[in-house]
């Protein structure tokens, strides 16, 4: 079944895309929740012209991204925590300090959009990390992190 998604579903697609799923996966979840409506053609000629008239905002949001990328990108932010004296922390730096970190120098990033990379969502020892952040639909940055004991 065809449909067009209302807004970002992960996995599956970007808010106006148009895609193709299973029949129970779009009548049991998607369109009952709102995320979908069914691709007729008038939707799909509705969805056409609104595409159209996206096209410039589009493009605008686009160049901001790249932009907001180009400032992150080889960003070293500094997180502190409380840790013992073998270099343990004492809790954890999750994807929600980063945020505020970054929040602190100006980058107002949603804390979702922020991935710490190595596998760990979370970061229990001092040291220095990654995180890639996703920006706009395909525009990601990576940034580095240092978690340093207050």
């Amino acid at each position: 079944m065809e449909i067009i998604l209302k807004q970002d579903v992960a996995n599956l697609g970007h808010k106006d895309d148009v895609v193709t799923v299973k029949n129970g996966y779009a009548t049991n979840y998607l369109i009952p929740q709102g995320f979908a409506i069914m691709a007729t053609p008038s939707a799909k000629k509705m969805h056409a012209e609104n595409m159209r008239q996206r096209a410039h905002k589009e493009t605008k949001l686009r160049d901001d991204a790249t932009a907001l990328a180009a400032k992150l990108e080889g960003l070293t932010i500094t997180v502190g925590a409380k840790a013992s004296s073998t270099g343990k922390i004492f809790g954890s730096v999750t994807n929600i300090q980063i945020a505020e970190t970054l929040a602190a120098k100006g980058f107002e990033i949603d804390r979702k959009n922020i991935v710490i990379l190595g596998g760990e969502s979370n970061v229990k020892e001092l040291g220095t990390f990654d995180a890639e952040i996703k920006i706009y639909r395909d525009i990601k940055s990576s940034i580095k992190f240092e978690v340093v004991s207050e």
